[in-house]
């Protein structure tokens, strides 16, 4: 077991005043097998009114409004959260189990190929490479480690607009282009992908209360009888380093901040990511 402290701080500075900002955030970490979030504030300056809810994916949103006019918008997210060791899953089905058209049709919205996951040259060739492997876990973990290997992690490369079919012709990016072109080759093979957003330890060995710093992190799932999770990125297996906030087909569906706001003012974004061990 492992207990964390996560403050995330997003600060959103303009060059001149603005008014009616509306915003979405999603900085809840998620109560599931293996994970309870044991508290969440979310502080707001300024804010005129928020509200809670859930998307459709599960995550929870706080959607709110900040009408007087600001030069500066400050959230301040702090959550605890305590993470436990799940059992491994059971073996995998095989691939006649996940082209069940049952299953296909139950699993249609993580098997859509959207404009960020699409597969685009190469992505196609990166899935056919593991078909002939004997089952859709075989496959999705051999699918992990090619991406890692043919990926060359480099932030500036790519921006938060980008899709994976981009960032497999420059062969570089971040954890959201690594999502994203493994996500596109397990759709092509029929095997059900979903985008994971949340935060991942930086310093894996961190002392009971110590801190480090760090950022949002992406990850995968993908259905073989169960959701399995991998970590394309760094090559290593979802543990209690992760704490997961939402999923979704894409990173559209979970950033962690976005929004519009009236004004001519040109934003300017500050995040930072603070963990601190508990226990």
């Amino acid at each position: 077991m492992r207990r964390y402290r996560i403050s995330h701080t997003t600060s959103l500075s303009y060059d001149s005043p603005v008014r009616a900002s509306h915003n979405e955030l999603r900085m809840t970490p998620l109560n599931e097998r293996g994970q309870t979030t044991l508290e969440n504030r979310i502080r707001i300056r300024p804010l005129t009114w928020s509200q809670v809810y859930r998307d459709h994916w599960g995550t929870h949103v706080t959607a709110l409004e900040s009408l007087a006019e600001h030069e500066r918008l400050d959230i301040d997210a702090v959550s605890t959260v305590e993470k436990t060791t799940v059992p491994a899953a059971s073996d995998s089905v095989s691939w006649e189990a996940v082209w069940d058209p049952a299953v296909q049709d139950r699993s249609y919205e993580w098997l859509t190929l959207t404009a960020r996951t699409r597969p685009g040259a190469g992505v196609v060739e990166l899935a056919d490479s593991v078909r002939g492997l004997p089952d859709p876990r075989a496959a999705g973990l051999a699918l992990c480690d090619r991406v890692r290997a043919e990926l060359t992690y480099e932030p500036g490369v790519t921006g938060v607009h980008s899709s994976g079919e981009e960032a497999w012709a420059e062969r570089r990016g971040v954890c959201q282009d690594f999502a994203h072109v493994t996500i596109g080759a397990l759709r092509t093979l029929g095997i059900p992908a979903r985008y994971v957003s949340g935060y991942l330890v930086p310093k894996r060995d961190l002392e009971v209360a110590a801190s480090t710093t760090g950022e949002s992190h992406a990850w995968v799932e993908f259905w073989d009888g169960d959701w399995t999770a991998v970590d394309p990125t760094n090559g290593t297996p979802v543990s209690l380093d992760h704490v997961t906030v939402a999923r979704g087909r894409d990173y559209e569906d979970v950033p962690p901040f976005k929004g519009v706001y009236s004004g001519t003012g040109v934003a300017t974004l500050d995040v930072r990511v603070t963990f601190t061990r508990l226990a």
